[in-house]
């Protein structure tokens, strides 16, 4: 979105070997018993503080999942690759690259995985950015680009390299949609869980989610998000704190049949209880919602425009609360209303919390 008005200047050959040694990781400054993992929840987790250039957490940062969406950074970094100097991105690959990288876009992944050759993709990217555990989809899947095996340790480097080692005009232009992630996925999925959830102010996300065929949240999609081998995948990415301090990388899969709600809330309270250096929390408190397709209104009634609906039985972040419309759905009766300061709407306090018609230690809104 006007990160690359003039040239794009990339002096990128036979720098391998040299980028390969650069992004390398440095040891880890934290154990796996430091990250807390839901039951059930198969985790891989990587932090890494760019300051101080070591690790603050890391559970199996080398075990690979499919990637979903997160491949889609390596999708770019391979088109802009071989750009050469003086080159401007047309306006429709542009247009293309923004809303895959803004908002997940599917149709556009597809576009140029097929155009640019497939697995093909994979095999330039790995020595060009020193990855150990990434690998192209299985030979039964070619054409499956979610199916990528990738890990949060090379998670970690992939966003390394962009951060340190990236040509400025490819650093400015990934890393400036990332930070305008947009809370809906064009296939109506609600991508601010992780990162986006638990940070404020400065921060930057690629999401992944494959295999939920219910609602996300924003919208009912119109074709099923992503493809499952096994279980269901959520995964975020991305950077957080002033000058992209610390990198995170947190993959899960989630028993087969996991709300996409609860997937959510689980991998949103593995990230919280993370180490981040440099991230500002959001403030409010946590609180479980329940029913389906609950509406997030511009004020604390049922006037108030919709700005969005929640994951069934997600936690949300509470900031205040306030009086307003009565709203009754047995055997609970409220006429208080949330805040939720991600959402910048209210909730009826009628599916927020365990009940009470007011949260108890959530203060007034003023």
């Amino acid at each position: 979105m006007g990160f690359l008005r003039g040239t794009l200047s990339i002096a990128l050959a036979g720098s391998s070997v040299l980028l390969a040694a650069a992004v390398n990781p440095l040891p880890s400054t934290a154990g796996a018993d430091a990250v807390v993992v839901p039951p059930g929840v198969t985790a891989g987790v990587a932090v890494f503080d760019r300051r101080t250039g070591t690790f603050t957490e890391r559970l199996n940062p080398d075990l690979q999942f499919r990637s979903a969406s997160v491949v889609k950074l390596l999708i770019v970094l391979d088109y802009l690759w071989d750009r050469g100097p003086a080159y401007d991105i047309p306006a429709a690959d542009r247009a293309r690259l923004d809303v895959m990288l803004q908002s997940s876009d599917d149709s556009a992944a597809s576009y140029y995985w097929d155009v640019r050759g497939g697995g093909a993709i994979i095999d330039r990217m790995v020595p060009r950015l020193g990855l150990t555990h990434t690998t192209r989809p299985p030979a039964t899947h070619p054409g499956f680009w979610g199916y990528v095996a990738l890990t949060a340790a090379d998670t970690i480097r992939i966003y390394r390299y962009l951060l340190d080692q990236a040509p400025a005009p490819v650093r400015d232009y990934v890393m400036g949609n990332l930070y305008q992630a947009t809370r809906c996925g064009t296939d109506g999925f609600d991508q601010y869980f992780g990162i986006a959830s638990v940070f404020d102010l400065a921060f930057s996300v690629k999401q992944g989610w494959s295999g939920f065929n219910n609602s996300g949240g924003c919208a009912t999609p119109s074709k099923a998000a992503g493809v499952d081998l096994v279980q269901e995948a959520l995964h975020t990415t991305g950077t957080v704190g002033t000058d992209d301090r610390s990198i995170v990388a947190v993959y899960t899969l989630h028993p087969d049949g996991t709300p996409y709600g609860k997937a959510y809330t689980d991998l949103t309270r593995i990230t919280r209880g993370l180490n981040v250096p440099g991230g500002i929390r959001a403030p409010g408190s946590w609180h479980t919602t329940y029913g389906s397709g609950v509406r997030v209104r511009t004020a604390p009634n049922t006037s108030g425009g919709v700005l969005g609906t929640l994951p069934a039985g997600v936690d949300v972040l509470v900031s205040c609360q306030q009086k307003g419309q009565v709203i009754s759905a047995p055997p609970r009766t409220s006429d208080w209303w949330a805040y939720l300061p991600k959402y910048g709407g209210y909730v009826t306090n009628v599916y927020v919390g365990s009940g009470a018609a007011k949260l108890p230690g959530v203060p007034d809104c003023q």
